[in-house]
């Protein structure tokens, strides 16, 4: 790749390396020639790209550079490239014209955002999607897939450690319109963490911001899902697999005849989500345990390594107590908690967290405050 993290401070930088890197991929026997010179005073775009074809077709990408570019603000940077477009359109120009957006790096969401549009762009790393009508052109290449330029003090581009996952419990569990402050004591994060976790959630496209910085929506559901692709259930440290000799019915009655004996603990995955939506025959249990080794005694377990059906894990991870319910004489964790663990588990357990988000999805006014 050409891009050096170092560098690219200026939008002029950026929009110069990502210009190259496009017109680097344009087939030989095409003409490509940009303009930079007089173009922003007299056209209000950052560049103009001139693609000619062999056949003598030719198209002209207005182009829109930024340092970086959150999902938010794609609406107005397309609005502004179409307004520029319909002016030169208007004074009867018949060469095609679209828009092309650049950035120093493309978060992953935006490209998919701008191909969902079907706007083209490219970034400094060789993130590159144009696709044109007349004449006929389709170029795509993949450049970096994490931003080479996040430094210090930035979101670190996961959503991985205790902080995190209490903000996503927060995030999806409460309603906005809330300030980042106000999230911090729902969540109980320090605020670096917090607006850290904020704004690469935003930069995500999966939660809105007002011009003040409050919070004023939230796509939860996404949310949920992307907090699962880093979190795993069944690799969590200190994981105990363990054998229930009279079966997991058996284990539901003893762990309700041990609450506040064994320490606190709260069932997740199946035995959970079927409070709710009930799915088919829980095949294994999913416990959350503050004192693991108590509750295997206490509850008459197994520790086994093959054939095992309770998976203990202990609470490390304090969100997963967050608003807990009991039901049945049992603690269980939050609809939002056990869906994401179920996502991460093996067999059907994908399936039944599917289910689990459908439901919560059509009885929101149930489960989130």
């Amino acid at each position: 790749m050409k891009y050096e993290p170092q560098g690219l401070v200026s939008e002029d930088q950026i929009l110069r390396a990502a210009l190259a890197e496009l017109t680097s991929r344009i087939p030989s026997e095409w003409e490509a020639d940009v303009q930079y010179e007089t173009v922003s005073d007299r056209l209000r775009v950052d560049a103009v790209v001139m693609i000619k074809a062999p056949d003598g077709q030719s198209v002209e990408l207005y182009v829109e550079a930024k340092r970086s570019l959150p999902l938010k603000d794609l609406g107005s940077i397309i609005s502004q490239l179409d307004r520029a477009i319909a002016g030169e359109q208007s004074n009867g120009q018949m060469i095609a014209k679209v828009p092309l957006v650049v950035a120093r790096y493309l978060a992953a969401p935006v490209r998919e955002s701008l191909a969902a549009r079907k706007v083209s762009y490219a970034d400094a790393t060789g993130n590159i999607r144009v696709q044109l009508e007349r004449p006929a052109l389709f170029l795509r290449d993949v450049g970096a897939q994490r931003d080479p330029w996040r430094g210090p003090g930035r979101p670190k581009g996961n959503l991985r450690g205790r902080s995190a996952a209490r903000i996503v419990r927060a995030l999806a569990d409460f309603r906005p319109p809330y300030s980042v402050p106000e999230l911090m004591k729902l969540a109980s994060t320090p605020s670096g963490n917090t607006y850290r976790a904020v704004e690469f959630i935003e930069e995500q496209g999966l939660l809105t911001r007002e011009e003040g910085g409050k919070i004023t929506d939230v796509r939860w559901r996404d949310l949920l899902e992307r907090w699962s692709r880093d979190s795993d259930f069944a690799n969590m440290p200190g994981m105990t697999t363990c054998l229930a000799p009279r079966g997991l019915s058996g284990l539901v009655n003893e762990l309700a005849n041990l609450r506040e004996r064994a320490g606190r603990f709260a069932l997740t995955g199946s035995l959970a989500a079927a409070k709710w939506e009930p799915y088919a025959p829980a095949k294994s249990a999913m416990i959350y345990a503050e004192r693991p080794d108590e509750l295997i005694v206490l509850a008459n377990l197994r520790r086994v390594d093959y054939g095992a059906n309770v998976l203990i894990v202990p609470v490390n991870e304090t969100a997963a107590f967050e608003r807990t319910q009991v039901l049945d004489g049992v603690e269980i964790v939050a609809p939002s908690q056990a869906a994401v663990d179920l996502l991460t588990s093996s067999g059907r357990g994908p399936e039944e967290g599917r289910a689990l988000l459908d439901w919560m999805e059509r009885n929101e006014y149930v489960w989130r405050r």
